[in-house]
């Protein structure tokens, strides 16, 4: 019987966040089902419009359950609720079509493979078994298929695929887990897998099924193969095959840099690290990201290339179907079970996405391509992180999984784009109270990677549809950044110094309106400083709309410029030569350079030929690193500073034993340090503990210049930022030396404390400076 009209009443919700792509249609249809409501659900370009009629109480419990029950991907950030006078509707719930109007809504990020999929592949009796592009809306590609908003499948990659009736029918029920999941398909409507040989390799080209089994086969064979993935291709090995990583590693020219691997499974995953509950937590969730674990001493099996000099292993588990079926199913030929997974690129250009592209730019690189035809809109390179021992979350590379989730501004900006810098390059997109980082891009020198900057900056406005007013860049005057920002604005972008947005990027992380300012310790290994000199060890008092310099490192010589940053015993020359100490022969250092080196560097030195002064917290790593015997030459940027963190962690050193660095005139100078370094090595301290204790010595050095900071300015919260702080060891003993000596400390978690997460400083920063004018 229907009920009194006094006892029905009528409701208008909107729903702003993440909530298309994600099932929320088919959530609000079974909730208003089972609630016995009438009405309907509609994407719109804002969200999500719901309109229900029923009971006081039905419509209430409603209303409740969209915020405590969403679906898995759903992220609900805003609920409108609107009192509407009573329509007398008929008694159903219907789904209607999408809203093209103006607006604004969220896009979820790419998402692994979900249990009930998983399972759909794997069982001989279900229509999908063995579908390399299974998924739903609980899972799959979403960021890198979209090219609109709002989204539809209209609006992605996956236009080109028409769906047969059996999938067409599962799209179009609201009682199946694929009502309007825009990927939806099987292996009658595609996409399809297709294996693409090196020529003159011998081995057939090959479709489907024949094609993952081939691609398995070569890779045990200790082939390399490029397989396409999520946001790029990624170029695979046998990671317990030595000749296999040595020749990857020799074809990508990569020098000693580790490698990701990813791992058939947790079994596979134990037997080569050590996993803690917080980081099985990362490693298994729905974003799947490369997280870094301590690596197994003995019986991994892996061959010694793979991470050479690093006491940590990048280690993820399979995200997509393809991945999971080259692992293979019960019943398939045994293969590898850890295959290396880098970023199918050669070095310094972006990954490729593009299949054309692939067999070209990988030419050389690949000796087979596991491809298929499904487009990538965006690339998105896989993210990185680390877990602390308090369970927290370091990101170091904010890309899959992540993007392009928003982040809350503390503050409402004007609509904005931050170019970021020129290593690690990560756009971001700011209006309102909300900020988008693009995907990583990498490092800015190469034209391909410029053409990638701006295709990723005009995704990521379709995708927001922000239309920037203000445009943000480095100060640096020789960056490629500023100056493709200057051409994307048309005039003269905001510049922000370099450390002011490192400090920026934490305090806007951390939800800090700007209305204090913090103690900022800022540590990298270049940004331009305000005196025309390379920074890099800097104490600030920093707010959004300004900075101070309140100490520093006590500057050295940077022979050679990036020459010079290639060979640590160069630099730990200069930082002898600076400090007064004397190039004596039997220091490792001095070893490590030749005969015609130590002359022409002498020279540089004595008359300042070619040698920037740099205050530089990274170069002093790089520095010691060379100084104590650990890495003499780099080839790749922070070698020298991870072996000397990797030297520092394989210690247990009491910590009885401290260096302490020198304190005048708002400068904090290592040469006391390197004597002590100079003379312990001499009496045959090991290089591990020479390494403790400068690490000590240094976190030591940085609570001592904020408690002078706080004796000046009255201010107690600390914000770490710069890529020194992707330092694990140097972090944590920063942190607990401040927090007990009473300061808040502020720590990176989901922006990277590297110049990844620059581009967000860099926003608040240009935002406040245009607001204040």
């Amino acid at each position: 019987m229907t009920a009194p009209a006094a006892q029905v009443v009528r409701r208008r919700v909107t729903v702003r966040g993440t909530v298309q792509g994600v099932g929320f249609r088919p959530f609000v249809h079974r909730l208003a089902t089972d609630l016995t409501l009438v009405g309907f659900v509609s994407n719109t370009a804002s969200g999500v419009l719901i309109e229900v009629e029923g009971p006081p109480d039905g419509v209430a419990a409603f209303c409740d359950r969209l915020t405590t029950r969403p679906p898995p991907l759903a992220t609900v950030t805003g609920v409108g609720l609107e009192d509407l006078p009573v329509t007398r509707a008929d008694g159903s719930f219907t789904i209607r079509s999408t809203d093209q109007s103006p607006g604004r809504t969220l896009l979820p990020p790419d998402t692994a493979t979900c249990a009930d999929c998983l399972r759909e592949l794997a069982d001989p009796a279900d229509r999908r078994h063995r579908h390399p592009f299974v998924t739903c809306t609980h899972c799959g590609p979403r960021f890198t298929i979209a090219t609109g908003m709002p989204y539809d499948r209209a609006v992605t990659t996956m236009t080109g695929f028409p769906m047969c009736p059996d999938c067409a029918r599962e799209y179009g029920d609201p009682a199946d887990r694929r009502f309007h999941a825009q990927p939806v398909a099987c292996p009658g409507c595609g996409p399809r897998l297709r294996l693409v040989p090196a020529p003159g390799s011998g081995v057939r080209p090959a479709r489907d099924a024949d094609a993952l089994a081939t691609a398995r086969a070569l890779l045990g064979a200790g082939r390399i193969v490029a397989v396409k993935g999520l946001g790029g291709y990624h170029l695979a090995c046998d990671a317990t095959d030595a000749r296999a990583v040595e020749t990857l590693r020799a074809r990508k020219a990569r020098g000693g840099k580790p490698f990701a691997v990813m791992c058939a499974d947790l079994d596979a995953v134990r037997r080569i690290a050590v996993l803690s509950a917080p980081e099985l937590a990362a490693l298994t969730g729905p974003r799947r990201p490369i997280v870094l674990l301590s690596r197994r001493t003995e019986g991994t099996g892996l061959a010694p290339g793979v991470c050479p000099g690093s006491p940590h292993l990048g280690v993820m588990l399979p995200y997509t179907p393809v991945h999971t079926l080259l692992f293979g199913l019960p019943g398939d030929p045994a293969g590898p079970r850890v295959l290396v997974m880098t970023s199918g690129n050669r070095s310094g250009e972006p990954i490729v996405t593009d299949d054309d592209e692939a067999l070209t730019r990988l030419a050389g690189l690949a000796d087979a391509w596991l491809a298929h035809d499904r487009p990538i809109a965006s690339p998105c390179d896989d993210s990185l992180l680390r877990v602390r021992p308090d369970g927290t979350e370091q990101v170091q590379r904010r890309s899959r999984g992540y993007v392009p989730r928003p982040l809350r501004l503390p503050v409402p900006v004007r609509p904005a784009l931050a170019v970021g810098g020129d290593l690690k390059n990560a756009l971001c997109l700011g209006e309102g109270d909300q900020a988008w980082f693009g995907p990583h891009i990498g490092d800015m020198g190469d034209l391909s990677t410029l053409a990638a900057a701006e295709r990723a900056a005009a995704h990521l406005r379709s995708l927001t549809g922000v239309s920037p007013e203000v445009v943000a860049a480095d100060r640096h005057p020789g960056y490629h950044s500023a100056r493709w920002a200057a051409r994307t604005a048309g005039h003269a972008p905001v510049l922000v110094q370099h450390h002011h947005a490192h400090i920026a990027s934490a305090m806007a992380e951390h939800g800090l309106d700007g209305t204090a300012r913090v103690i900022g310790v800022a540590f990298d290994g270049t940004g331009y400083g305000d005196d025309g000199t390379v920074w890099g060890g800097e104490i600030l008092l920093a707010g959004y709309t300004g900075f101070r310099r309140l100490a520093h490192l006590a500057p050295a010589p940077l022979p050679g410029g990036d020459a010079g940053v290639a060979n640590p015993c160069r630099l730990a020359l200069a930082r002898l030569w600076a400090a007064g100490l004397p190039w004596d022969p039997d220091l490792p250092a001095v070893a490590a350079c030749t005969p015609d080196e130590l002359v022409v560097l002498e020279r540089q030195l004595a008359r300042g030929v070619a040698c920037a002064a740099t205050s530089s917290m990274g170069r002093l790593f790089d520095a010691v690193s060379s100084l104590v015997g650990v890495c003499h030459r780099a080839g790749y940027e922070a070698q020298a500073a991870l072996e000397l963190e990797a030297a520092a962690a394989s210690t247990r050193e009491d910590g009885a034993s401290a260096y302490t660095f020198g304190f005048a005139d708002g400068v904090f100078d290592p040469a006391p340090v390197l004597g002590a370094l100079v003379a312990d090595l001499r009496r045959g301290t090991p290089a591990p503990v020479l390494a403790a204790r400068f690490h000590r010595a240094v976190a030591r050095a940085v609570a001592e210049a904020c408690r002078r900071a706080r004796q000046d300015t009255g201010l107690a919260t600390v914000a770490l930022s710069g890529g020194v702080f992707a330092n694990a060891l140097l972090e944590e003993e920063c942190a607990r030396l401040l927090s007990e000596d009473g300061f808040t400390v502020l720590r990176h978690g989901e922006v990277p404390p590297n110049d990844g997460g620059l581009a967000l400083g860099q926003l608040v920063v240009a935002a406040h400076l245009r607001q204040k004018e």
